[in-house]
């Protein structure tokens, strides 16, 4: 038995939500929390069950961790005794990689299961090892198994080729308790980056932004646990965004950070979407009719690939011809088909561009045969509900929120894969005049 979301859509949505902390900060903050002596403990986290796949996996490790709160954990590493993590589910989410320093440091090796997450393109993780390799660790691959071994990492000047937040976030670990100073060029910006930077900083570490995307790490002989709160979920937040406006309705997001949405804001400029910022948060609404626009996805601080499910749905229902370009991730595209299903007009197609490797996030190599790395969305369609199957976390919730715009009633399965980054999902809108129910399907 499986569990999925009966939806009846065509209701207005109106009211306020309070969003947890980052997803992409969350449980990677818990696993920096190993690298420090005594008890961290960290507030705003976000009820997900990516967090509570990390939480297990330190717990496994022999840390002691506890829930002291709500939106807290409590995490002292004094007792960690286990290096092996490859037979953890790790391998359900991105974030295995990511203990390889605190492991190094505390043990001089590390197993971990190869990184899973969603299907969504080859995930270029020699941006992480060619960068811990240059600070002096040795990885070998076995399997579905990555096995580092360290005896003392020495800080180093890496050039990342192309722009990696998770790698980022791995090496500046990997350097605040190594011998010497590490120098991160082309480092990633993501707000949930200098959130760990913040944290770390907190416990004694000594971590720099003198360009935007130039980090410099001064090692240290010892960090100590301290009390961080999480900033909020800005994908969270772009989320219930979109809802407001592809059911015409209003939503205020209380803990909504305008400086985490500048580009998405922006798009809500050119298609004449309604916001209200104010000190307690954003206000979301629908005024009057959406008009298309141009949209195409790039790193920090451009228009993230996660936001772009789900702005797809809101063009959807905007008079005129849009168009979305993708250049993060290579197979971003699997929620179309869906769309199409319910109504939606959507048209993939390969844009003309003449230095794909300065453009594309991605490696050409990984490219997929034929990919389509754009598409066009001629609306406004009036959707229509359906049966369908969630392949990862962002198409889940497009799927959802394409659920909530249609007539009728959809079944959505595969829902876990919304648990991963949702929490509550069904329950808030609900409480904003949503009909979700969640039932067991074979």
């Amino acid at each position: 038995m499986s569990q999925a979301y009966q939806v009846t859509g065509g209701t207005p949505l109106h009211g306020t939500v309070r969003i947890g902390g980052a997803k992409n900060a969350s449980y990677k903050l818990m696993i920096a929390s190993l690298l420090a002596e005594g008890e961290s403990i960290l507030l705003n986290l976000s009820n997900i069950s990516d967090v509570s796949a990390v939480q297990h996996i330190i717990a496994h490790m022999g840390a002691d961790v506890s829930r002291p709160g709500e939106r807290s954990v409590a995490i002292n590493p004094q007792h960690l005794e286990q290096f092996d993590l490859s037979h953890t589910n790790g391998s359900q989410g991105r974030f295995s990689t990511m203990f390889i320093p605190a492991l190094l440091l505390r043990f001089g090796r590390a197993i971990v299961p190869l990184p899973g997450g969603d299907k969504i393109g080859v995930r270029p993780l020699e941006r992480h090892f060619d960068g811990l390799r240059a600070m002096g660790v040795d990885i070998k691959q076995r399997d579905n198994v990555i096995e580092a071994t360290c005896k003392q990492i020495t800080g180093t000047t890496y050039t990342f080729e192309k722009n990696t937040h998770t790698g980022t976030e791995t090496l500046i670990m990997a350097a605040v308790r190594a011998r010497g100073k590490t120098i991160l060029n082309n480092a990633a910006l993501e707000p949930e980056v200098d959130d760990l930077i913040a944290y770390l900083n907190k416990m004694g570490a000594k971590i720099s932004r003198p360009t935007q995307r130039v980090i410099t790490i001064e090692g240290v002989e010892k960090l100590v646990g301290s009390t961080h709160q999480i900033i909020p979920d800005r994908n969270e937040a772009v989320s219930y965004a979109c809802a407001a406006l592809t059911t015409k309705g209003s939503i205020v997001i209380e803990n909504a950070r305008p400086d985490h949405l500048t580009a998405f804001i922006a798009q809500l400029d050119k298609i004449g979407a309604g916001y209200e910022i104010g000190d307690y948060g954003i206000k979301f609404f629908y005024h009057q009719p959406l008009t298309a626009t141009q949209v195409t996805t790039a790193i920090e601080p451009g228009f993230m690939t996660d936001w772009q499910p789900l702005f797809a749905t809101v063009l959807t229902q905007c008079q005129g011809q849009s168009i979305v370009h993708e250049t993060i991730m290579q197979d971003r595209f699997q929620y179309v088909d869906q769309l199409l299903k319910m109504g939606a007009k959507i048209e993939k197609f390969s844009p003309q561009v003449s230095n794909p490797e300065e453009v594309y996030n991605f490696n050409i190599t990984d490219d997929l045969p034929q990919a389509a790395h754009a598409i066009k969305i001629t609306g406004p369609s009036p959707l229509k509900a359906g049966k369908f199957t969630v392949h990862d976390l962002r198409q889940g919730a497009t799927l959802v929120l394409a659920a909530l715009t249609a007539q009728g009633t959809s079944i959505i399965d595969g829902i876990e894969h919304v648990d991963r980054g949702y929490e509550a999902l069904a329950e808030r809108f609900n409480s904003m005049g949503a009909k979700i129910k969640r039932i067991e399907t074979e």
